[in-house]
């Protein structure tokens, strides 16, 4: 098909490769641009701890994705299952597809929406009216292909959540009113943020996010200044000042590029399998969720190191990330929230130390 002239990746949100702390957040979210089969992430912190702004920024870090033009489910010029109703006609049809590359849409979902505006809906006037069954998609069909970002998902009604979860976990958004249906794609990233005073959250809704990390407020005086000057520079002149830092965002787009073209290729070896075993088995985790987002994100770490091979290293850096969240709560401990990373820790070093010894 034709392509559209690619727009030059620059956007004025503020950079990725600027924000400063936050090592466990950007880690988190550059794994699961590497793999979106990790489960996407839920972050926990205080309020003005750079939360929305890193997730925002994500968008000048990944790679432009190639569309059919003028699509409202950003569909796949070839891969028919993300591909909505018209494109996945055309292709069937064997009609020439235009397309075009966009930036990787970041789609939020505002706390006070609806079913319909999240899910889409079926004119019902029109289809009884013509016979034709027409859908008018939501938030969900503009995230296809994205990520889903949503703030303050412990303030959202739990129905609302499940579909987001549900359709994140399925690939595939499914519309039902009056015994009209209406399905599409709704491949996408979750990313939700949360505030622990604000009320718990159902361990079973945990357990479906691959990797959870806490973002805490930033302590240290030389990278809270450096922060302060960046956000300055930036206020005063965003074009600028991103394109100031335009070569440092194309290395992390291209170091994310390169590893999910790596990924395939990664091996993790049994040593390292019965390893993630063990500790989920010491840490009491349910089913094999826990296991499964430690192995997939240990092989995006190591290829976005651009090796193909995982270390102990990999295991150390995300296995914390993809367990805290799934740990059984100890009601007796204030602090348990805030500790979840250091128990995990912990029980990884004695299980190296215990299979060093055998």
């Amino acid at each position: 098909g034709a392509v559209a002239t690619a727009p030059a990746q620059m956007t004025t949100d503020f950079p990725f490769c600027r924000i400063v702390g936050q090592e466990d957040m950007k880690l988190a979210a550059l794994l699961n641009a590497v793999d979106p089969a990790i489960g996407g992430v839920l972050v926990f912190g205080d309020r003005g701890t750079g939360k929305s702004t890193c997730i925002q920024s994500m968008k000048g870090v990944l790679p432009l994705i190639e569309v059919v033009k003028d699509d409202e489910y950003n569909s796949h010029p070839t891969d028919s299952t993300l591909q909505g109703p018209e494109a996945k006609l055309m292709s069937a049809k064997g009609e020439r597809i235009a397309t075009t590359k966009i930036t990787t849409p970041i789609i939020q979902l505002p706390l006070g929406a609806t079913e319909d505006k999240v899910c889409g809906t079926i004119n019902m006037e029109e289809a009884l009216l013509s016979g034709e069954k027409k859908f008018e998609p939501g938030l969900l069909a503009k995230a296809n292909r994205g990520i889903l970002f949503v703030d303050e998902i412990n303030l959202m009604e739990d129905s609302l959540v499940d579909v987001v979860l549900d359709s994140a976990a399925g690939g595939y958004n499914k519309v039902e009113r009056e015994g009209i249906s209406a399905e599409h794609p709704a491949k996408y990233i979750l990313i939700a943020t949360g505030h622990p005073d604000e009320g718990e959250m159902r361990p079973q809704l945990l357990d479906r996010f691959g990797l959870f990390v806490t973002a805490d407020t930033i302590t240290n005086s030389t990278e809270c200044t450096q922060m302060i000057l960046d956000r300055m520079e930036y206020e005063e002149d965003a074009e600028e000042f991103c394109k100031k830092v335009e070569a440092e965002q194309k290395e992390i787009r291209d170091r994310i590029e390169r590893a999910r073209q790596l990924l395939p290729q990664v091996d993790v070896t049994e040593e390292h399998m019965l390893t993630v075993a063990d500790i989920c088995g010491r840490l009491g985790t349910e089913g094999i969720r826990g296991d499964l987002a430690c192995i997939r994100a240990a092989k995006a770490s190591a290829a976005l190191d651009g090796r193909t091979e995982v270390s102990f290293d990999d295991l150390r850096q995300v296995v914390p990330l993809a367990l805290g969240h799934r740990l059984k709560k100890d009601p007796t401990d204030p602090l348990f929230d805030s500790n979840r990373k250091s128990i995990v820790r912990k029980v990884l070093e004695n299980v190296r130390k215990l299979r060093e010894m055998e």
